[in-house]
This record gives C-alpha cells, structure tokens and sequence, in this order.
C-alpha cells in the first residue's frame, strides 16, 4: 500500500509542475518473472531461437527517479549531449535548441537549411563533433526537398560562439534515389570509433520503393558510413563489388530510427519498426543483409502476409530480438553509469506506439531481459541518451524532456 501511496502521489505531482519528480521505489530481489509483453501476438510465427522474443521480465531492484526538465519543446526528435553537459535538440519542423539540465530551452538557433516536415520528415538525428570543443562541428539528418521527391540528407555546420547560429552550413550526403512520398527517412547518426558517420535511411516505406532495401545500387533502406566531408569511408564492406554503392554498410531494413555502439564490444547495434509486427533489434554485421521486405516478423496493416510470409532465409541475419505486437522502437542508447550498477551496459530504446522505455540486459550478444520503464506517463519517447552526469535524458513527441538518475 505504501508503494502505490507514494506512487500515485508523484504522479499526481507530475501533473502540476513541468520540474518534479517522479519517484520509483526499491522492489527488493529480482528474479525471473514474466514477460513484459502481454498482447496477443499478430501472427502465429516462431522466432529462430529462445529469447529471441518475449523474454523474461526484469525490473530494477534500486530506487531511481525519473524528472521532467521542461515540457516547451515542440516535437523533439533527436538528442545529444554537449562536452559542458547541456543537451543539443532538434525539433521536427526544422529547429535546434539548447536545453540546460536545469531545463533551460534556447531560442532556435538559426542558419539550418530548410527542411520537409510533412509525414515523418523534418529535422531528425545530432551528434557533435568528437573534436567540438576546438572545432564547434555540429552533424545533422534532415529530409530535403529535391527534384523528383524527398531525399534522407546529411547536413554540416559550426556552432557559433554566442550560440545562435550554425554557420557554414551544408550538405555532404544524399540518400538517393529521390521519392515522392514522406514516411520512413531512418534519420539516426553518430560516430563509430574510428571518427567516420554512421547514418541510417529508411525505404520510404511504399510498394514501389520497398524492394531497394535489398538493392546495393540504392541508398534506400541502409546503414551508411561516410567520411566527416560525406564521402564513402575506408574499409567499407562493399567497396569494389560491382554495382554496389561504396557507403553502404548494412542492407535489407525498413524504418531504422536507432543507433548505438555496445561500449565494451564497439559493436554497432540497430533498432528498426517493422510492419504490423516485426520490430527489431540487430547487431550489425559490415555488409550483411538484414532481410527487408524477404524476410520479417510482420505482416502487413492490412493482415496481409509480406512476400512469401518468411521468417529465415539463408544469407540474411535475423535480428537479435523482435517485438509482436509492435512497440515503436526509436532513438537507443548503452548505459555506461556507475550510478545503477544493474543497468551496466544495458540497452534503453525510446518506445513511441508502446509509451515507455525499453531497457534490455544483453548477454553474449542475446537479450536475457526486459523492462519497461516510465510507462504510466503516456508519452511517445523519441530519442534517449546518456550525458556527460551519467543519468540519462530522453525526449518525447509531446515537447518533454526527462532526466532519470538513482534517487
């Protein structure tokens, strides 16, 4: 009784301050308990291994707090931290800001090339510069109106002094072909270990355009490594294979909206939705094809089956987890604080249909856990990161933005 006393006391707080917090007490020894997800699935299908869905549930044994910096954001889509601590912003409909850990929001900082927010487009995913303390580089993925449609683009530019501006701004990638069409751009970025881009673009979600997610000879549906300048990076996996782009790096996904690099191993890992059913999670193998549209867990909207109705197809990885019904996966990060020792290395994913965070513990490259957290908020979590305190930040299509820590 106590538990829930205190419980439905901070969310009744929440509701009244824009700055609280919301306390989740200590549930004592964790054991294995039931699977967090407890829907009907959309489709009789088998996954290819034990726990590769619906795994067993989790919940954190240590009190942690979850609090709401500010609710003035306007559609945030992505987020990362500055080397000072303060937290970079985009906004959908073309905007970036600068966002305190007191919950101090910034004008719009000016100088972003315009952008097409209509569907699913707008301005997406930020990183800065691994050097911006010396060279104030800022990274951006935006949709771009261009001849013959829209286009997944990359742009570059220098953080002003004062903070108001990005100057110098530009593009140095397109994902092309161009579609006319605004849904599924992908849109993540960040830097792997050795300083290269590492962005992801969506296959525009149409009939007509689904099949380029298996197609080398298109940017559609991939994961792309780049140089700082947008060209294709060295070492890439496909480079001098005929009729193949040499950016590319991954193949055969739909939607990917998550990027994270696993902090011991340096593996990149991915999140993409599926259809109805079929999100998932991988870990990114240079050059290997993730499956899209051949192989997936999901069905159409419709009910329809997709292709063949296949799950496995030999040359084509399967993805680490998948969810059915779906959750929405988007932006993801590892956590590397020492402040909840339980979470170490721990993968948290923006929910945005499921309206919570998702933390998976992996082992051995296999999830052996999951937990929703903050799920009675009713929010679209959109992007999460790790800052430079060790407590994570995630925002929401509804203009929030969290800060969660150990109490």
């Amino acid at each position: 009784m106590k538990k829930s006393f205190h419980f439905a006391l901070a969310l009744s707080v929440v509701a009244l301050s824009a700055c609280n917090t919301t306390d989740h007490e200590e549930s004592g020894p964790v054991g294995d308990l039931a699977p967090v997800e407890t829907l009907p699935a959309n489709t009789s299908y088998r996954p290819a291994f034990e726990g590769q869905t619906r795994v067993a549930g989790l919940q954190t044994s240590v009190g942690y707090e979850s609090r709401i910096l500010t609710q003035s954001l306007r559609s945030p889509w992505g987020i990362t931290p500055l080397p000072d601590g303060r937290l970079l912003v985009t906004e959908k409909a073309g905007s970036m800001r600068i966002v305190t850990t007191a919950g101090q929001v910034s004008q719009p900082i000016t100088g972003i090339p315009q952008v097409n927010p209509a569907g699913q487009g707008g301005l997406l995913g930020v990183r800065v510069d691994p050097d911006f303390a010396s060279n104030r580089l800022v990274y951006w993925v935006f949709s771009e109106a261009v001849s013959g449609g829209n286009v997944t683009s990359v742009a570059k530019g220098e953080l002003s002094a004062d903070e108001t501006s990005i100057f110098n701004a530009q593009v140095i990638y397109r994902a092309t072909p161009a579609y006319n069409g605004n849904l599924h751009y992908g849109g993540r970025i960040l830097f792997d270990r050795t300083g290269h881009l590492i962005i992801s673009t969506g296959e525009r979600s149409d009939l007509a355009t689904r099949p380029q997610a298996q197609q080398l000879n298109s940017s559609l549906g991939k994961l792309i490594r780049i140089t700082k300048e947008g060209q294709a990076a060295t070492g890439n996996p496909l480079t001098g294979q005929s009729g193949a782009r040499p950016e590319l790096y991954s193949y055969g996904h739909r939607n990917p909206q998550g990027l994270a690099l696993h902090p011991v191993t340096n593996d990149l890992w991915q999140g993409e939705h599926g259809p109805r059913g079929g999100d998932e999670i991988n870990r990114i193998q240079p050059g290997a094809n993730y499956g899209w549209p051949t192989i997936t867990y999901g069905i159409e909207y419709s009910g329809q089956t997709i292709g063949g109705g296949i799950q496995q197809q030999q040359g084509m990885e399967q993805p680490v987890y998948y969810w059915d019904p779906v959750v929405s996966p988007s932006g993801m990060t590892f956590y590397t604080g020492n402040r909840i020792a339980e979470w170490q290395n721990n993968l948290f994913i923006g929910s945005l249909s499921g309206k919570h965070i998702v933390r998976l513990a992996i082992t051995d490259n296999r999830v052996v856990g999951e937990e929703r957290l903050l799920a009675d908020e009713g929010q679209r979590f959109r992007d999460i990161t790790q800052g430079t305190d060790g407590a994570l930040y995630a925002i929401t299509d509804e203009g929030r933005l969290y800060r969660i820590d150990r109490k």
